[in-house]
Protein backbone atom coordinates (compact mmCIF):
# COMPACT_ATOMS: atom_id res chain seq x y z
CA UNK A 1 0.00 0.00 0.00
CA UNK A 2 0.94 3.51 -1.02
CA UNK A 3 1.68 4.77 2.48
CA UNK A 4 3.72 1.99 3.85
CA UNK A 5 6.07 1.51 0.79
CA UNK A 6 7.76 4.76 1.24
CA UNK A 7 8.08 3.42 5.22
CA UNK A 8 11.03 4.72 6.94
CA UNK A 9 14.08 2.20 5.75
CA UNK A 10 16.20 1.94 8.75
CA UNK A 11 13.71 1.71 11.44
CA UNK A 12 11.23 -1.45 12.27
CA UNK A 13 7.90 -1.81 11.63
CA UNK A 14 7.14 -2.23 15.36
CA UNK A 15 9.32 1.17 16.31
CA UNK A 16 7.56 3.00 13.26
CA UNK A 17 4.67 2.12 14.47
CA UNK A 18 4.98 2.80 18.06
CA UNK A 19 6.77 6.11 17.69
CA UNK A 20 3.98 7.35 15.61
CA UNK A 21 1.68 6.04 18.12
CA UNK A 22 3.55 8.11 20.76
CA UNK A 23 3.71 11.18 18.83
CA UNK A 24 0.66 11.43 17.13
CA UNK A 25 1.90 13.84 15.14
CA UNK A 26 2.63 11.92 12.22
CA UNK A 27 -1.00 11.20 11.79
CA UNK A 28 -1.65 14.49 10.34
CA UNK A 29 0.93 14.34 7.89
CA UNK A 30 -0.57 12.44 4.91
CA UNK A 31 0.03 13.52 1.49
CA UNK A 32 2.00 16.97 3.50
CA UNK A 33 5.09 18.77 1.87
CA UNK A 34 8.23 19.62 4.70
CA UNK A 35 6.46 22.77 5.56
CA UNK A 36 6.77 24.32 9.00
CA UNK A 37 4.29 22.49 10.49
CA UNK A 38 4.83 20.18 13.77
CA UNK A 39 3.30 17.04 11.36
CA UNK A 40 5.87 17.46 8.95
CA UNK A 41 8.30 18.01 11.58
CA UNK A 42 7.94 14.75 13.31
CA UNK A 43 7.83 13.23 9.47
CA UNK A 44 11.55 14.88 8.94
CA UNK A 45 12.58 13.28 12.38
CA UNK A 46 11.77 9.76 11.33
CA UNK A 47 12.92 10.07 8.07
CA UNK A 48 10.84 11.08 4.85
CA UNK A 49 9.82 7.33 4.14
CA UNK A 50 6.84 7.82 7.37
CA UNK A 51 5.38 11.03 6.14
CA UNK A 52 2.84 9.24 4.08
CA UNK A 53 1.11 7.29 6.67
CA UNK A 54 -2.46 7.08 6.27
CA UNK A 55 -3.98 8.11 9.43
CA UNK A 56 -7.14 5.65 8.72
CA UNK A 57 -4.94 2.85 8.18
CA UNK A 58 -5.20 -0.05 11.23
CA UNK A 59 -1.95 -2.07 12.16
CA UNK A 60 -2.35 -5.01 9.95
CA UNK A 61 -2.38 -2.80 6.98
CA UNK A 62 0.28 -0.45 7.80
CA UNK A 63 2.54 -3.84 8.32
CA UNK A 64 1.69 -4.96 5.13
CA UNK A 65 4.54 -3.47 2.36
CA UNK A 66 2.56 -3.80 -0.35
CA UNK A 67 4.03 -4.81 -3.86
CA UNK A 68 3.28 -1.85 -6.22
CA UNK A 69 4.57 1.38 -6.90
CA UNK A 70 2.80 4.16 -8.81
CA UNK A 71 3.51 7.40 -10.08
CA UNK A 72 2.96 10.13 -12.49
CA UNK A 73 6.33 11.26 -14.84
CA UNK A 74 8.61 14.39 -14.17
CA UNK A 75 10.94 15.51 -15.87
CA UNK A 76 10.92 18.91 -13.56
CA UNK A 77 14.46 20.28 -12.09
CA UNK A 78 13.35 23.82 -10.75
CA UNK A 79 14.02 22.40 -6.73
CA UNK A 80 17.63 21.24 -7.71
CA UNK A 81 18.59 24.89 -9.38
CA UNK A 82 17.06 26.55 -6.72
CA UNK A 83 18.93 24.61 -3.92
CA UNK A 84 22.10 25.31 -5.88
CA UNK A 85 20.98 29.05 -5.93
CA UNK A 86 20.23 29.19 -2.21
CA UNK A 87 23.61 27.91 -1.71
CA UNK A 88 25.45 29.99 -4.03
CA UNK A 89 23.91 32.56 -1.90
CA UNK A 90 25.10 31.81 1.00
CA UNK A 91 22.11 29.71 2.73
CA UNK A 92 20.80 26.37 3.08
CA UNK A 93 17.95 26.20 1.30
CA UNK A 94 14.37 25.63 2.99
CA UNK A 95 14.10 21.50 3.41
CA UNK A 96 10.18 22.01 1.94
CA UNK A 97 11.68 23.14 -1.26
CA UNK A 98 13.80 19.98 -2.01
CA UNK A 99 12.35 17.40 -4.11
CA UNK A 100 14.66 14.24 -4.55
CA UNK A 101 13.62 13.48 -8.27
CA UNK A 102 13.80 16.75 -9.49
CA UNK A 103 17.47 16.42 -8.09
CA UNK A 104 17.99 12.80 -9.86
CA UNK A 105 16.22 14.07 -13.33
CA UNK A 106 18.31 17.08 -13.55
CA UNK A 107 21.68 14.93 -14.49
CA UNK A 108 21.67 13.66 -17.87
CA UNK A 109 22.00 9.74 -18.53
CA UNK A 110 22.71 7.36 -20.85
CA UNK A 111 19.97 5.28 -21.08
CA UNK A 112 18.93 3.34 -24.99
CA UNK A 113 16.64 5.55 -26.77
CA UNK A 114 13.33 4.14 -28.74
CA UNK A 115 13.52 4.30 -32.82
CA UNK A 116 9.82 6.61 -32.85
CA UNK A 117 7.70 8.14 -30.26
CA UNK A 118 7.55 6.52 -26.68
CA UNK A 119 9.19 5.34 -24.49
CA UNK A 120 13.04 2.77 -23.80
CA UNK A 121 12.47 1.06 -20.29
CA UNK A 122 15.82 0.75 -18.54
CA UNK A 123 15.86 -1.02 -15.08
CA UNK A 124 19.12 -1.76 -13.40
CA UNK A 125 20.33 -1.62 -9.57
CA UNK A 126 23.60 -1.87 -7.41
CA UNK A 127 24.39 -3.84 -3.64
CA UNK A 128 25.32 -1.15 -0.77
CA UNK A 129 27.31 -1.73 2.28
CA UNK A 130 23.74 -1.52 4.03
CA UNK A 131 23.08 -5.20 4.56
CA UNK A 132 20.60 -6.82 1.97
CA UNK A 133 19.77 -3.39 0.52
CA UNK A 134 20.42 -2.03 -2.87
CA UNK A 135 19.51 0.85 -4.82
CA UNK A 136 17.39 0.45 -8.15
CA UNK A 137 17.41 2.71 -10.77
CA UNK A 138 14.56 2.45 -13.15
CA UNK A 139 15.29 4.80 -16.40
CA UNK A 140 12.47 5.92 -19.13
CA UNK A 141 13.79 7.69 -21.99
CA UNK A 142 12.05 9.46 -25.06
CA UNK A 143 13.25 9.36 -28.61
CA UNK A 144 16.44 12.12 -29.87
CA UNK A 145 15.61 15.62 -30.76
CA UNK A 146 17.20 14.93 -34.16
CA UNK A 147 13.57 15.01 -35.67
CA UNK A 148 12.14 18.68 -34.27
CA UNK A 149 12.03 19.70 -37.90
CA UNK A 150 9.32 17.48 -37.84
CA UNK A 151 7.65 18.98 -35.01
CA UNK A 152 4.23 20.65 -35.09
CA UNK A 153 4.09 24.46 -35.28
CA UNK A 154 3.75 26.13 -31.82
CA UNK A 155 1.28 28.72 -29.81
CA UNK A 156 3.06 30.05 -26.63
CA UNK A 157 1.34 32.48 -24.96
CA UNK A 158 3.59 33.98 -22.61
CA UNK A 159 2.42 35.52 -18.95
CA UNK A 160 5.02 37.57 -17.86
CA UNK A 161 4.99 38.81 -14.00
CA UNK A 162 6.18 42.85 -14.39
CA UNK A 163 5.37 43.14 -10.27
CA UNK A 164 7.10 45.13 -8.41
CA UNK A 165 9.32 42.20 -6.69
CA UNK A 166 10.14 41.47 -10.65
CA UNK A 167 12.66 44.68 -10.67
CA UNK A 168 15.69 43.14 -8.93
CA UNK A 169 17.99 42.12 -10.91
CA UNK A 170 18.11 38.79 -12.51
CA UNK A 171 14.34 38.88 -12.62
CA UNK A 172 12.40 40.67 -15.51
CA UNK A 173 15.87 41.68 -16.81
CA UNK A 174 17.10 38.31 -17.22
CA UNK A 175 13.28 37.01 -18.48
CA UNK A 176 13.81 40.34 -21.35
CA UNK A 177 16.79 39.01 -22.63
CA UNK A 178 15.61 35.58 -22.85
CA UNK A 179 12.64 36.47 -24.93
CA UNK A 180 14.35 38.34 -27.53
CA UNK A 181 17.23 35.21 -27.75
CA UNK A 182 14.24 32.80 -28.28
CA UNK A 183 12.55 34.96 -30.88
CA UNK A 184 15.03 34.50 -32.70
CA UNK A 185 15.09 30.34 -32.29
CA UNK A 186 11.96 29.99 -32.90
CA UNK A 187 10.61 28.71 -36.51
CA UNK A 188 8.52 31.10 -38.80
CA UNK A 189 5.40 28.96 -38.62
CA UNK A 190 5.42 29.41 -34.62
CA UNK A 191 3.48 31.77 -32.85
CA UNK A 192 3.58 33.97 -29.66
CA UNK A 193 1.17 36.02 -27.57
CA UNK A 194 2.28 38.69 -24.44
CA UNK A 195 0.40 38.78 -21.53
CA UNK A 196 1.81 40.83 -18.41
CA UNK A 197 0.01 40.84 -15.06
CA UNK A 198 0.53 42.90 -11.58
CA UNK A 199 -2.04 44.15 -9.19
CA UNK A 200 -4.08 43.03 -13.12
CA UNK A 201 -3.37 41.46 -16.07
CA UNK A 202 -3.31 42.49 -20.00
CA UNK A 203 -2.72 40.80 -23.23
CA UNK A 204 0.05 42.99 -24.61
CA UNK A 205 0.45 41.07 -27.79
CA UNK A 206 -2.31 38.80 -29.39
CA UNK A 207 -1.50 35.06 -30.81
CA UNK A 208 1.55 36.61 -33.73
CA UNK A 209 3.04 34.67 -36.16
CA UNK A 210 7.11 35.20 -36.34
CA UNK A 211 6.89 35.07 -40.05
CA UNK A 212 7.07 38.92 -40.81
CA UNK A 213 6.22 39.85 -37.12
CA UNK A 214 9.93 39.25 -35.18
CA UNK A 215 10.29 43.34 -34.75
CA UNK A 216 7.40 43.65 -33.52
CA UNK A 217 7.61 40.66 -31.10
CA UNK A 218 11.03 42.10 -29.62
CA UNK A 219 9.28 45.54 -29.58
CA UNK A 220 6.70 44.15 -27.56
CA UNK A 221 9.13 42.39 -25.11
CA UNK A 222 11.43 45.30 -24.88
CA UNK A 223 8.67 47.74 -23.88
CA UNK A 224 7.87 45.33 -20.24
CA UNK A 225 8.16 47.27 -17.48
CA UNK A 226 8.04 46.63 -13.77
CA UNK A 227 4.73 47.98 -11.94
CA UNK A 228 2.80 47.02 -8.50
CA UNK A 229 1.49 44.10 -7.04
CA UNK A 230 1.40 40.28 -7.66
CA UNK A 231 -1.95 39.26 -9.19
CA UNK A 232 -0.79 35.87 -10.41
CA UNK A 233 -4.20 34.43 -10.58
CA UNK A 234 -5.21 36.90 -12.65
CA UNK A 235 -2.63 36.81 -14.99
CA UNK A 236 -2.80 32.69 -15.01
CA UNK A 237 -6.56 33.05 -16.41
CA UNK A 238 -6.09 35.79 -18.73
CA UNK A 239 -3.18 34.25 -20.33
CA UNK A 240 -5.34 30.80 -20.95
CA UNK A 241 -7.75 32.80 -22.50
CA UNK A 242 -5.23 34.48 -24.65
CA UNK A 243 -4.34 30.90 -25.50
CA UNK A 244 -7.49 30.08 -26.68
CA UNK A 245 -8.40 33.15 -28.74
CA UNK A 246 -5.17 32.61 -30.43
CA UNK A 247 -5.83 28.23 -30.57
CA UNK A 248 -4.14 27.03 -33.34
CA UNK A 249 -5.40 23.28 -34.70
CA UNK A 250 -2.54 20.92 -34.97
CA UNK A 251 -0.25 22.92 -33.26
CA UNK A 252 1.47 22.75 -29.62
CA UNK A 253 -0.70 24.98 -27.19
CA UNK A 254 1.28 26.02 -24.30
CA UNK A 255 1.03 28.73 -21.81
CA UNK A 256 4.80 29.59 -20.34
CA UNK A 257 4.62 31.27 -16.82
CA UNK A 258 7.52 33.47 -15.93
CA UNK A 259 7.73 34.88 -12.39
CA UNK A 260 8.94 34.99 -8.95
CA UNK A 261 5.60 33.41 -7.82
CA UNK A 262 4.95 35.58 -4.86
CA UNK A 263 1.57 36.20 -5.69
CA UNK A 264 0.35 38.97 -2.76
CA UNK A 265 -2.95 39.96 -4.72
CA UNK A 266 -6.31 38.04 -5.90
CA UNK A 267 -5.90 34.49 -5.42
CA UNK A 268 -2.68 32.75 -4.16
CA UNK A 269 -3.28 29.26 -4.20
CA UNK A 270 -2.47 26.60 -6.87
CA UNK A 271 -5.82 25.17 -6.69
CA UNK A 272 -8.26 28.48 -6.93
CA UNK A 273 -6.20 29.36 -10.02
CA UNK A 274 -6.19 26.71 -11.76
CA UNK A 275 -10.12 26.09 -10.80
CA UNK A 276 -10.79 28.98 -12.84
CA UNK A 277 -9.48 27.80 -16.43
CA UNK A 278 -9.42 24.09 -15.48
CA UNK A 279 -12.09 23.82 -18.77
CA UNK A 280 -9.82 25.86 -21.28
CA UNK A 281 -6.78 23.22 -19.70
CA UNK A 282 -8.21 20.05 -20.27
CA UNK A 283 -10.64 20.69 -23.49
CA UNK A 284 -7.86 22.14 -25.41
CA UNK A 285 -5.48 20.20 -24.04
CA UNK A 286 -2.99 23.93 -23.25
CA UNK A 287 -0.03 22.63 -20.63
CA UNK A 288 1.74 24.69 -18.91
CA UNK A 289 5.41 25.68 -18.63
CA UNK A 290 6.63 27.10 -15.69
CA UNK A 291 10.06 29.19 -15.63
CA UNK A 292 10.75 30.26 -12.31
CA UNK A 293 13.01 33.70 -11.49
CA UNK A 294 14.61 34.96 -8.01
CA UNK A 295 16.31 35.01 -4.90
CA UNK A 296 13.06 34.76 -3.46
CA UNK A 297 11.05 32.50 -5.54
CA UNK A 298 7.60 30.79 -4.69
CA UNK A 299 8.44 27.65 -5.29
CA UNK A 300 5.63 25.68 -3.99
CA UNK A 301 2.99 27.68 -5.52
CA UNK A 302 5.14 27.17 -9.06
CA UNK A 303 5.80 23.47 -8.78
CA UNK A 304 1.94 23.11 -7.55
CA UNK A 305 0.51 25.14 -10.64
CA UNK A 306 2.73 23.12 -13.07
CA UNK A 307 1.79 19.73 -11.59
CA UNK A 308 -2.15 20.50 -11.68
CA UNK A 309 -1.43 22.71 -15.00
CA UNK A 310 -0.41 19.77 -16.73
CA UNK A 311 3.32 20.96 -17.31
CA UNK A 312 6.67 21.10 -15.79
CA UNK A 313 8.51 23.77 -14.02
CA UNK A 314 12.49 25.31 -14.38
CA UNK A 315 14.29 27.46 -12.53
CA UNK A 316 17.19 30.24 -13.69
CA UNK A 317 18.99 32.45 -11.83
CA UNK A 318 21.30 33.41 -14.29
CA UNK A 319 21.71 34.33 -18.18
CA UNK A 320 23.84 31.32 -18.85
CA UNK A 321 20.72 29.03 -17.35
CA UNK A 322 17.84 31.32 -18.85
CA UNK A 323 19.96 31.17 -22.52
CA UNK A 324 19.70 27.22 -21.80
CA UNK A 325 16.49 27.32 -20.95
CA UNK A 326 14.67 29.85 -23.62
CA UNK A 327 17.31 28.76 -26.40
CA UNK A 328 17.38 24.68 -26.01
CA UNK A 329 14.77 23.54 -23.43
CA UNK A 330 11.78 25.28 -24.26
CA UNK A 331 11.88 24.64 -28.17
CA UNK A 332 12.58 21.24 -27.55
CA UNK A 333 9.42 21.30 -25.00
CA UNK A 334 7.23 22.36 -27.85
CA UNK A 335 6.98 18.51 -28.84
CA UNK A 336 5.27 16.41 -27.31
CA UNK A 337 5.76 12.27 -27.31
CA UNK A 338 3.76 11.78 -24.55
CA UNK A 339 0.58 12.50 -22.38
CA UNK A 340 -0.41 11.57 -19.12
CA UNK A 341 2.69 9.24 -18.72
CA UNK A 342 2.47 7.13 -15.51
CA UNK A 343 4.65 4.26 -14.52
CA UNK A 344 4.17 1.40 -12.44
CA UNK A 345 7.23 -1.09 -10.54
CA UNK A 346 5.88 -4.29 -9.44
CA UNK A 347 8.29 -5.66 -7.31
CA UNK A 348 8.36 -9.83 -6.37
CA UNK A 349 7.48 -10.94 -2.94
CA UNK A 350 9.31 -14.08 -3.17
CA UNK A 351 12.47 -11.74 -3.43
CA UNK A 352 11.60 -8.16 -1.99
CA UNK A 353 11.46 -7.45 1.83
CA UNK A 354 10.35 -4.17 0.90
CA UNK A 355 10.94 -0.75 -0.66
CA UNK A 356 11.22 3.11 -0.75
CA UNK A 357 10.34 5.21 -4.21
CA UNK A 358 12.51 8.51 -3.69
CA UNK A 359 10.99 12.11 -3.74
CA UNK A 360 7.99 11.88 -6.09
CA UNK A 361 5.54 12.50 -3.44
CA UNK A 362 3.53 14.65 -5.06
CA UNK A 363 3.54 12.72 -8.16
CA UNK A 364 1.97 9.49 -6.58
CA UNK A 365 -1.14 7.62 -7.86
CA UNK A 366 -3.74 4.89 -6.75
CA UNK A 367 -2.18 1.55 -7.73
CA UNK A 368 -5.36 0.87 -9.55
CA UNK A 369 -5.82 4.30 -11.13
CA UNK A 370 -2.47 2.98 -13.56
CA UNK A 371 -4.42 2.30 -16.50
CA UNK A 372 -7.42 4.34 -15.98
CA UNK A 373 -6.49 7.38 -18.45
CA UNK A 374 -8.95 9.81 -16.89
CA UNK A 375 -6.90 9.98 -14.33
CA UNK A 376 -3.51 12.58 -14.59
CA UNK A 377 0.23 11.94 -15.65
CA UNK A 378 2.91 13.25 -16.60
CA UNK A 379 3.95 15.23 -20.11
CA UNK A 380 6.97 14.36 -21.51
CA UNK A 381 8.28 15.47 -24.76
CA UNK A 382 11.63 14.31 -27.04
CA UNK A 383 14.74 14.10 -25.45
CA UNK A 384 13.83 13.39 -22.05
CA UNK A 385 15.27 11.16 -19.78
CA UNK A 386 13.26 10.44 -16.53
CA UNK A 387 14.63 8.31 -13.28
CA UNK A 388 13.42 7.08 -10.17
CA UNK A 389 15.33 5.85 -7.38
CA UNK A 390 14.42 3.17 -5.51
CA UNK A 391 15.67 1.89 -1.75
CA UNK A 392 15.21 -2.40 -1.97
CA UNK A 393 15.88 -4.41 0.75
CA UNK A 394 15.85 -7.82 -0.48
CA UNK A 395 15.17 -11.23 1.29
CA UNK A 396 18.34 -12.52 2.36
CA UNK A 397 20.17 -14.78 -0.06
CA UNK A 398 17.23 -13.88 -2.90
CA UNK A 399 17.24 -15.30 -6.22
CA UNK A 400 15.66 -14.40 -9.05
CA UNK A 401 13.03 -12.27 -10.66
CA UNK A 402 13.46 -8.45 -8.60
CA UNK A 403 10.89 -6.34 -10.08
CA UNK A 404 9.56 -4.92 -13.33
CA UNK A 405 8.60 -1.44 -14.44
CA UNK A 406 5.97 -0.44 -16.85
CA UNK A 407 5.19 2.79 -18.43
CA UNK A 408 1.77 3.69 -19.75
CA UNK A 409 1.05 6.65 -22.03
CA UNK A 410 -0.83 8.15 -24.36
CA UNK A 411 -0.30 9.44 -27.94
CA UNK A 412 -0.51 13.52 -27.57
CA UNK A 413 -2.60 13.46 -30.91
CA UNK A 414 -4.68 10.29 -30.67
CA UNK A 415 -4.51 10.03 -27.34
CA UNK A 416 -4.10 6.22 -27.90
CA UNK A 417 -2.66 4.32 -25.20
CA UNK A 418 0.44 2.76 -25.40
CA UNK A 419 2.75 0.33 -22.82
CA UNK A 420 6.58 -0.33 -22.83
CA UNK A 421 8.35 -2.45 -19.79
CA UNK A 422 11.33 -3.57 -18.48
CA UNK A 423 12.62 -6.48 -15.54
CA UNK A 424 15.04 -6.83 -13.22
CA UNK A 425 16.82 -9.65 -12.06
CA UNK A 426 18.84 -10.08 -8.75
CA UNK A 427 21.78 -11.43 -10.55
CA UNK A 428 22.72 -8.82 -12.31
CA UNK A 429 22.71 -6.38 -9.68
CA UNK A 430 25.95 -4.58 -9.61
CA UNK A 431 28.35 -5.98 -6.44
CA UNK A 432 28.94 -2.35 -5.14
CA UNK A 433 28.10 1.27 -6.19
CA UNK A 434 31.40 2.03 -6.74
CA UNK A 435 31.26 -0.84 -9.28
CA UNK A 436 27.87 0.48 -11.14
CA UNK A 437 28.34 2.98 -14.02
CA UNK A 438 29.09 6.52 -13.51
CA UNK A 439 25.84 7.12 -14.22
CA UNK A 440 24.08 5.15 -11.74
CA UNK A 441 26.63 6.88 -9.25
CA UNK A 442 25.61 10.19 -10.17
CA UNK A 443 21.89 9.44 -9.86
CA UNK A 444 23.07 8.34 -6.10
CA UNK A 445 25.03 11.21 -5.62
CA UNK A 446 21.96 13.56 -6.47
CA UNK A 447 19.48 11.28 -4.14
CA UNK A 448 21.80 11.50 -1.05
CA UNK A 449 22.36 14.69 -1.45
CA UNK A 450 18.84 15.69 -1.66
CA UNK A 451 17.89 13.40 1.54
CA UNK A 452 20.49 15.25 3.66
CA UNK A 453 19.34 18.43 2.59
CA UNK A 454 15.77 17.38 3.32
CA UNK A 455 16.74 16.67 6.96
CA UNK A 456 18.47 19.18 8.98
CA UNK A 457 18.97 16.77 11.63
CA UNK A 458 21.92 14.45 11.00
CA UNK A 459 20.83 11.86 13.68
CA UNK A 460 18.22 11.11 10.65
CA UNK A 461 18.36 7.70 8.96
CA UNK A 462 19.49 7.97 5.55
CA UNK A 463 18.97 6.12 2.38
CA UNK A 464 21.28 3.09 1.63
CA UNK A 465 24.97 3.76 0.88
CA UNK A 466 25.17 6.79 2.00
CA UNK A 467 28.32 8.25 2.99
CA UNK A 468 29.07 9.22 6.58
CA UNK A 469 28.97 13.22 5.95
CA UNK A 470 28.89 15.95 3.31
CA UNK A 471 32.45 16.31 2.85
CA UNK A 472 32.59 12.69 1.54
CA UNK A 473 29.62 12.72 -0.54
CA UNK A 474 31.46 15.96 -2.12
CA UNK A 475 34.42 14.19 -2.60
CA UNK A 476 32.73 11.31 -4.56
CA UNK A 477 30.98 13.49 -6.94
CA UNK A 478 34.28 15.37 -7.65
CA UNK A 479 35.99 12.17 -8.68
CA UNK A 480 32.70 11.00 -10.77
CA UNK A 481 32.69 14.76 -12.60
CA UNK A 482 36.35 13.73 -13.70
CA UNK A 483 35.12 10.31 -14.45
CA UNK A 484 32.37 11.70 -16.33
CA UNK A 485 33.62 14.97 -17.67
CA UNK A 486 30.72 16.46 -17.41
CA UNK A 487 30.44 20.08 -16.45
CA UNK A 488 26.82 19.50 -14.50
CA UNK A 489 28.58 16.69 -11.93
CA UNK A 490 31.16 19.41 -11.63
CA UNK A 491 28.19 21.95 -10.64
CA UNK A 492 27.29 19.11 -8.10
CA UNK A 493 30.32 18.63 -6.55
CA UNK A 494 30.45 22.41 -5.80
CA UNK A 495 27.08 22.80 -4.31
CA UNK A 496 27.60 19.74 -2.35
CA UNK A 497 30.70 22.02 -1.16
CA UNK A 498 29.04 24.97 -0.22
CA UNK A 499 26.36 22.83 1.60
CA UNK A 500 28.88 21.54 4.05
CA UNK A 501 30.30 24.91 4.62
CA UNK A 502 27.08 26.09 5.77
CA UNK A 503 26.51 23.14 8.26
CA UNK A 504 29.44 23.61 9.96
Amino acid sequence: MQGVRTMDLFRTRKALLALTAASGLLLTACGGSADSSGSSKAADRLGHGAEELAPTRDADERDDPGRLSTFALDVDTASYDYARRALADGRLPDPSTVRPEEFVNSFRQDYDRPGGDGFSVTVDGARTDDEDWSLVRVGLATRTTERTGERPPAALTFVIDVSGSMDEPGRLDLAKESLSVMTDRLRDDDSVALVTFSDEAETVLPMTRLEGNRDEIRDAVSDLDTQDSTNLGAGVETGYETAVEGLREGATNRVVLISDALANTGDTDADAILERIAGERREHGITLFGVGVGSDYGDALMERLADKGDGHTVYVSDADEARKVFSEQLPRHVDLTARDAKAQVAFDPETVEEFRLVGYDNRRVADEDFRDDRVDGGEVGPGHTVTALYAVRTEPGAEGHLATATVRWLDPQTRAPHEETGALETGTLHGSLRSAPSRFQVTAVAAWFADALRSRDDRHDRLPGAPDGLAELAEHARALSDTTEDGEVRGLARAIEQADRQRD
